[in-house]
């Protein structure tokens, strides 16, 4: 898991006396080769995917990687490791990198942010909240810096504070490193249990749905500028309690489609829910809204 870095033994050892409020991670290098090659050399998604499987990274079916099947595993694990608790596979929200385009990474630059696909298992009031989709984080971050086909992940533990490991997370040399370490370990006798305690032992946690999620929004509209459109949109943000953060626009031709990108001051992801679905059904709105959830300080 997670390639050259050693998470598994660091949670399941080093930091075994530490309760973890959030783990966040890159921890699919193909998808993080994807988007770096989408932001650094601007190409597009379909040829970043194309030259992450000349070079080996992608599979000929890249599915499980770029649908977010693989980070959804690797944060089960974690999320159990870290927790104590049964695999809760089926209560991770998983959304991959399909959708995320080159207009979606200029309006992200322009914002201060670039795009990773992250897994985030963390604790909140409505219990354990696992989840993977494209997050916005700070350029220039712990996350934000992790490029091509490395991984990084932050620990937030109870008495280390944070932790932050990054390494390659694909590629043959990497995984042989990883394994040679396991088989180390067996070597010398050090058996360990992979969960800490008992698979039996392990208890049933409360897993909390996305909708309860609170976290800052990107949304980018395609609309006919006309006049009472923003008003339309920034009205039903007011109906469903959504404040505004900043605006862009890219053109301001009278009747022409222009893109249209909001970003929201921290929201609960229902209301979000609800409200891009009631955007989605304006007649100016061309083509269903593009979210992406921020997260400020990873």
């Amino acid at each position: 898991m997670a390639g050259g870095i050693p998470i598994i033994k660091a949670l399941r050892e080093g930091l075994g006396a530490n309760h973890f409020r959030k783990i966040a991670g890159i921890l699919n290098g193909t998808c993080n080769f994807i988007l770096s090659s989408m932001w650094n050399e601007h190409k597009d998604f379909g040829d970043a995917l194309k030259e992450a499987q000349r070079i080996g990274y992608a599979e000929a079916d890249p599915s499980f990687d770029i649908d977010g099947v693989d980070t959804a595993h690797k944060l089960a694990i974690i999320t159990s490791l870290s927790q104590g608790c049964k695999l809760g596979i089926d209560a991770v929200y998983v959304e991959g990198i399909r959708n995320i385009t080159i207009t979606d990474m200029e309006f992200a630059g322009q914002l201060g942010y670039v795009i990773k696909l992250l897994g985030i298992s963390e604790h909140t009031e409505k219990g354990i909240l696992q989840r993977v989709h494209p997050c916005m984080v700070p350029k220039g971050s712990p996350l934000g810096s992790v490029n091509d086909a490395y991984n990084g992940v932050i620990v937030e533990g109870s008495s280390v504070g944070r932790i932050i490991m990054e390494g390659k997370g694909a590629g043959e040399w990497p995984t042989a490193s990883s394994v040679v370490g396991d088989i180390m370990d067996i070597a010398r006798g050090a058996m360990y249990k992979p969960f800490t305690v008992p698979v039996a032992s392990l208890k049933k946690a409360s897993f909390a749905t996305m909708d309860t999620l609170r976290t800052p929004y990107y949304v980018r509209l395609a609309v006919v500028d006309k006049p009472g459109v923003l008003a339309a949109i920034t009205g039903i943000f007011r109906d469903e309690g959504i404040s505004m953060c900043s605006f862009l626009q890219n053109s301001r031709k009278p009747d022409e489609t222009v893109q249209v990108v909001l970003t929201t001051h921290e929201t609960v992801e229902l209301a979000m829910r609800n409200a891009l679905k009631s955007i989605a059904a304006l007649d100016a709105v061309i083509e269903p809204p593009h979210m992406i959830r921020i997260e400020g300080n990873l």
